[in-house]
């Protein structure tokens, strides 16, 4: 087999490939088979029809065609892997020649996305720079009232709903007449915004035993999206009370006697926060960074099927400025994609058992799914791979942020090292994270976003 390959653009080529007979003949005795199992024919067993028979009865032409669809997938490969491409997306493949003829080859020619070549700045040595850390007394006293919030007590209260207070909900929702799902005795904290679109609008002002209807999205199931009739009644009304700061709190909520000791160890914790918010920052301003210094070519139709693929899934593809919003994102996580593999690359970066295995872990805890569970639908779902490239890319910038000069508004150096926060607070960094896929060649594509969540990643 012979290939050529043709740059049509950075992110497109033309590969030529030409098999001859003798390289193709197993696929051609394998579509004769296969079409000889086919038929039936007087006189000849199943499958021993000859050839010449088969030429007669359904054409060689026919015979070609089955042999030729067969080992396209092959010889596409083979050329690939002589020319060390990439592909990303569908091929378009266009046959020129069928060797109809003993003495005639297979002549065709590919189409496909590649993946960019990627130069990289020198990068080592960046120096960035983040905000200095500053703990307020309002970071101290938000601090308090969160702890005060976790010893509070709910009150009932005569008097119309406001923003803050707790309330006892029937909620049901309807679709032309039809009931979609509906909850009772459903505690919510008005202004929490973490259940239907305008409930909040609509629970304030109203008192126990009140019901009100409104219009919102759903946020779940086989109708998500869809505009549906909300019925809403209030059972009851109550309001959080906190215990007093002093030291009989700071019994009840820490190990510490006094008030004063409470306030210094919050005041510790939110500085210690503060830092770790500075190994984040780092790890966003250097990513910032490579990609400014970076050219990064990118592969139009990959980009446009991601698009639609999006927009389709939502059901808005008329929604132009939706769709201004989600090229661009396209387009960032696609760029930090190809990047990060190159710096993985060129880093020589290797992802261990363990670090795939914390991963999963990491990511089960965001999806409240077992771990075990998870890993097992990850595997089925053939996701692995995709995986183990999003851990390759955050070791890789966690191996840039590793050589960059850190310092603070007022000059200061940082030791990344030094921001790692206790085990708590990492483990609530974990599952506030989110992470889409990967870009898999030659099939598919997904922009990715790239974020850190552990300790190491801090700094990547």
């Amino acid at each position: 087999m012979k290939s050529a390959v043709e740059t049509l653009n950075p992110t497109r080529v033309k590969l030529t490939i030409e098999v001859p007979q003798e390289e193709l003949k197993p696929h051609l005795d394998a579509a004769y088979k296969t079409i000889g199992s086919q038929i039936q024919l007087p006189g000849f067993r199943a499958g021993k029809v000859p050839a010449r028979i088969i030429d007669q009865r359904v054409g060689k032409g026919a015979v070609m065609q089955e042999a030729v669809n067969e080992a396209l997938p092959e010889f596409f490969g083979k050329a690939v892997e002589e020319n060390d491409l990439q592909p990303l997306g569908q091929p378009e493949v266009d046959i020129t020649a069928v060797p109809l003829e003993g003495n005639e080859n297979l002549e065709f020619t590919v189409e496909v996305d590649v993946r960019p070549e990627v130069t990289l700045p020198d990068y080592a040595g960046y120096e960035i720079e983040v905000d200095d850390i500053k703990v307020t007394d309002e970071d101290i006293a938000k601090g308090l009232e969160e702890l005060q919030a976790r010893f509070g007590t709910l009150v009932g209260v005569d008097r119309a709903v406001e923003d803050g207070d707790f309330v006892s909900i029937d909620l049901k929702a309807e679709i032309d007449g039809t009931e979609i799902d509906s909850v009772s005795g459903v505690s919510y904290e008005v202004g929490s915004g973490n259940m239907l679109e305008g409930m909040d609008a609509a629970l304030i002002g109203m008192a126990a035993g009140d019901t009100k209807t409104f219009q919102a999205p759903l946020a779940g199931g086989d109708q998500e999206g869809q505009d549906a009739d909300c019925t809403v009644t209030v059972q009851s009304v109550k309001v959080r009370e906190l215990p007093e700061l002093d030291d009989e709190f700071a019994q009840l909520a820490s190990e510490f006697d006094t008030i004063d000791e409470l306030k210094a160890d919050v005041s510790a914790k939110v500085e210690q926060q503060k830092k770790f918010d500075q190994g984040l920052q780092a790890r966003d301003r250097v990513l910032e960074k490579l990609l400014a210094d970076t050219d990064i070519p990118l592969p139009e139709s990959i980009v446009e099927a991601e698009i639609h693929s999006h927009l389709e899934g939502e059901g808005r593809l008329e929604d132009d400025v939706h769709r201004a919003e989600v090229d661009e994102s396209t387009r960032s996580g696609l760029k930090t994609q190809f990047l990060l593999d190159a710096l993985a690359l060129k880093e020589e970066v290797q992802v261990e058992q363990q670090e795939l295995i914390e991963y999963l872990v990491m990511q089960s805890q965001q999806y409240g799914m077992d771990p075990n569970s998870f890993a097992q639908m990850i595997d089925q779902q053939g996701q692995i791979p995709a995986i183990m490239g999003e851990v390759g890319r955050r070791k890789a910038l966690a191996a840039v942020l590793d050589q960059a000069k850190i310092v603070d508004a007022s000059g200061n150096v940082i030791d990344l090292d030094e921001l790692v926060p206790s085990q708590e607070e990492d483990d609530a960094e974990l599952v506030h994270t989110s992470d889409s896929g990967a870009v898999e060649a030659p099939e598919a594509t997904e922009a990715t976003e790239v974020d850190a969540t552990d300790a190491d990643e801090a700094k990547a």
